[in-house]
């Protein structure tokens, strides 16, 4: 039999009530703190807008764990940002930091000693600092630039003393801070790619245009080509198909050799007398290519079929897209 301390919660339910609570309590800092954002953050938005230099963001102890997360946000979502720890910075660090550099400090007291070292230096360098911090009045807030408001009423720790709400809220500001410069610069979906090439997170964001092929690789030939120029074509482009197109590159129509197979079992020895025109499949399924290939395989599953057209905006074919290359991409 264990003892239980008169702090212990006994049952199941105690046990989620007390989650609930401390979930409700760090949702509510966030909430008050979202009530209170005035123009100092969007005097710290205009300062990283200015920014010419690297971002780099400073804190120590839990708040170097949040630093470094909303480091990795910014640099992700399109603003060159890295983590640096204070101590590192005064054992030589400052190295890497020029004036065209910009701060942003993470200090729910900002009477934090390590952190105070390293204001003076900064700012001697020329280093832009926006301050994110509970404490107006306090040394970090005197020093910089602009102060952003994370401050709590209270911890969810039972003592009031873990940091729980601060670090939560200070990690919201952050996404607010990142998400608000992707807007402003217009980072789209194509650049989020860019910077997350690998795993499941870049597959699922591959366009069309990103596994189409193109160019040469598209099987066309004319709606007066007979039997064996259909044949050859569908054989030479290894796709299954072939785009019917007129003269001006305009597309007419599909063929499959499911097509060829259905036209022969139909019309007999008739077949090989009968143009491309004649038993082409017209209004082929096509898809953007600005659009996710995620989108381009639903289509194909929701349809059955194995390939997608790209047409530019004249009707003519840009691009085909085929099941095998969403598979090699790593979509499927």
């Amino acid at each position: 039999m264990t003892n239980s301390s008169p702090n212990s919660l006994a049952t199941l339910e105690n046990k989620l009530a007390y989650a609930q609570s401390i979930l409700t309590t760090e949702a509510n800092a966030i909430l008050d703190m979202a009530k209170r954002l005035d123009n100092n953050f969007n005097l710290a938005i205009e300062k990283l807008m200015a920014c010419r230099g690297k971002v780099v963001v400073i804190g120590i102890g839990k708040s170097g764990h949040i630093a470094n997360k909303i480091a990795a946000t910014l640099a992700s979502t399109g603003t060159s940002a890295f983590f640096v720890h204070p101590a590192e910075l005064r054992h030589g660090d400052f190295g890497m930091l020029t004036s065209n550099d910009l701060a942003i400090i993470l200090s729910s007291s900002g009477e934090t000693s390590e952190i105070k070292l390293i204001l003076e230096p900064l700012k001697r360098l020329g280093v832009i600092i926006i301050a994110l911090t509970g404490n107006f009045n306090s040394s970090l807030a005197k020093c910089a630039d602009v102060v952003v408001d994370v401050g709590v009423s209270k911890e969810a720790c039972p003592f009031n003393l873990a940091p729980t709400s601060s670090t939560t809220a200070t990690l919201a500001m952050g996404d607010a801070l990142a998400l608000v410069l992707m807007k402003e610069k217009d980072f789209t979906a194509e650049d989020f790619v860019k910077s997350h090439p690998g795993g499941s997170l870049g597959r699922q964001l591959l366009t069309v245009k990103d596994v189409m092929r193109h160019g040469q690789a598209i099987p066309v030939i004319a709606p007066n080509s007979t039997y064996s120029e259909i044949l050859a074509e569908i054989n030479a482009k290894k796709l299954g198909f072939t785009l019917v197109c007129d003269e001006d590159q305009k597309l007419l129509g599909i063929i499959t050799d499911g097509d060829l197979r259905r036209t022969l079992t139909s019309h007999g020895q008739s077949f090989f007398s009968l143009k491309a025109y004649e038993f082409m499949t017209t209004q082929p399924k096509t898809i953007k290519e600005s659009a996710l290939a995620q989108e381009a395989l639903k289509i194909m599953e929701t349809y059955t079929i194995s390939d997608l057209l790209i047409l530019n905006d004249l009707g003519q074919p840009k691009g085909v897209i085929d099941l095998k290359d969403l598979l090699k991409a790593g979509v499927i």
